[in-house]
């Protein structure tokens, strides 16, 4: 059986570490060919060097709208096309809104929403030409529901769930699937956990977070649909997280 996703040029942002990383290893071992794209080159190369596919390396920073632009326009020149848009980047921020640093919820906005919809914008036109095309954006389930910790950072994910609920169906006779992945909590960066045995103990022992590989699969098994099927929206999470 053919794989649908091989052969498939995908640009993955936030990908040097978490959700990112884990997706572009996925990724490259069903040969698909990957732009990887976020703020830190040396953890980008140290990433690219280790996948058996053929990758760019961009540093992006998805606060500045001509990173953007240069890592859509650097992928299209390499690959000559673009098959798969995997917004992923985000910032997380929880706490008592009163005790935000407001300036630093600016920032987040800019990279959870603003950077979403550039990136979006940014491949329209290509994958319109193309007459396929899959947008994939990194929401959460805060996204889903109202999480009393994060008022900010749900209110960003709220935004996005509305983004692409109605940018599909404006694009969807284009041939291009618009889709959303919000997976609960992630044993990542995002909450300071790197040592993969406390990684396994919560994961896979206590079943309360979710791995970066499962959202990697769940990724992938949205992209893998056939073309007549769009996934709009996946929410995943730990068996034992009460949400």
């Amino acid at each position: 059986m053919t794989d649908a996703l091989a052969g498939k040029v995908v640009i993955i942002t936030g990908a040097s570490s978490g959700i990112g990383a884990a997706a572009a290893r996925a990724l490259a071992r069903r040969g698909c060919k990957l732009t990887l794209a976020a703020r830190s080159e040396d953890k980008l190369r140290a990433l690219a060097d280790e996948l058996a596919t053929e990758s760019l390396v961009v540093r992006a920073d998805m606060t500045a709208p001509a990173d953007i632009s240069r890592m859509v326009a650097r992928a299209r020149e390499r690959f000559g096309r673009i098959d798969v848009m995997f917004a992923n980047a985000g910032v997380f921020i929880q706490g008592d809104f009163a005790d935000y640093d407001i300036d630093a919820v600016g920032a987040m906005l800019r990279t959870n929403v603003d950077g979403v919809l550039r990136c979006a914008h940014a491949v329209l036109p290509v994958m319109k030409a193309q007459g396929s095309g899959d947008i994939l954006v990194t929401s959460s389930i805060a996204g889903h529901e109202e999480l009393a910790g994060g008022p900010a950072y749900g209110a960003s994910k709220h935004a996005i769930e509305t983004f692409v609920n109605t940018l599909r169906r404006q694009v969807a006779g284009d041939g291009i699937r618009v889709m959303s992945l919000a997976p609960a909590r992630v044993a990542n960066e995002l909450w300071d956990l790197t040592e993969p045995a406390e990684i396994e103990k919560l994961t896979v022992g206590e079943q309360r977070y979710l791995k970066v590989e499962d959202v990697a699969d769940a990724a992938l098994f949205m992209l893998s649909r056939p073309r007549h099927v769009t996934v709009r929206n996946l929410v995943i999470i730990a068996k034992n997280q009460d949400v």
